[in-house]
């Protein structure tokens, strides 16, 4: 950081920096074409929205699932609907053996990742002291390791091709206590995670962007639970919660050349819940 006006007005070596080589035209912008996507979690829920978002702008995908195997047929009928090339790849997030194996496996089949999308995630919401310490270290192991993980073996094929694009799935519980359900272990961990990307962003800047989603309750298996569903309602600026097609945009944004001046953000989609 400069200190004095003469210190901030000298020149430095390497800036300013060149504008990207991208289309003055928005949705040419928005064109994923010839681009290799990964999305973590990707056999439903919001996973799959993210990766039917990227097919649709032609994309190639790759889904990765841990237990679900829908995820198999997903990528088959992505890739017949949207004419890219996708297929399923089973990874457990929290095994770095298994990441490492199954990135290889992606740079084999598509020669590259430009995006890495790190959606897997585990909600136990329970107060701590209801909370066994092998349920805390299970959603530590998804929540915080997966993507740590994720982001180190990713990270260094970015860095190794000179470019990529990380994109965090976090949430709005890194920004608020949730009530009226106590999950303190699960909030804290979307906390880390929301932190570690805005710190990526700094350190990969010779090479790659770095944004972090924080949705809020969408209708999904992970969405509001029964105890909480009237209180997200009544919550939600919007009075409800989301649908999977409306955080589609969202991530196609920060996955394509529409976003290149964007890294380090962390950006809010919950339909106002956490502005009272």
């Amino acid at each position: 950081m400069s200190m004095s006006i003469e210190d901030a007005a000298k020149s430095r070596p390497g800036f300013p920096r060149p504008f990207p080589n991208t289309p003055n035209n928005v949705l040419e912008q928005l064109s994923l074409k010839e681009k290799v996507i990964v999305v973590t979690g990707a056999a439903d829920g919001i996973g799959l929205a993210v990766a039917e978002a990227m097919a649709e702008a032609g994309g190639h995908v790759a889904l990765w699932y841990n237990s679900n195997d829908a995820a198999v047929s997903r990528a088959e009928e992505l890739a017949h609907a949207h004419g890219i090339k996708s297929s399923a790849f089973k990874v457990d997030v929290s095994n770095s053996e298994q990441i490492e194996k199954g990135l290889a496996a992606v740079v084999e089949k598509f020669g590259k990742i430009d995006v890495f999308v790190a959606n897997a995630g585990l909600a136990l919401c329970k107060p701590i002291l209801e909370q066994t310490l092998d349920e805390y270290k299970k959603q530590m192991s998804v929540n915080v390791d997966g993507v740590v993980y994720c982001s180190k073996l990713v990270g260094a094929i970015f860095k190794q091709q000179g470019f990529g694009n990380l994109i965090i799935t976090s949430s709005m519980s890194a920004h608020i206590v949730n009530v009226p359900v106590d999950q303190p272990v699960y909030n804290a961990t979307k906390a880390f995670v929301t932190h570690f990307g805005k710190c990526l962003a700094r350190e990969w800047r010779d090479f790659a962007r770095v944004n972090i989603v924080s949705p809020g309750f969408f209708d999904t298996k992970m969405g509001a639970g029964p105890e909480g569903l009237q209180e997200a309602y009544r919550m939600s600026t919007l009075g409800r919660q989301g649908h999977v097609k409306e955080i589609k945009g969202l991530y196609l944004y920060l996955a394509s050349d529409a976003s290149t001046y964007m890294t380090g953000s962390d950006l809010l989609i919950d339909g106002g819940y956490v502005l009272p």
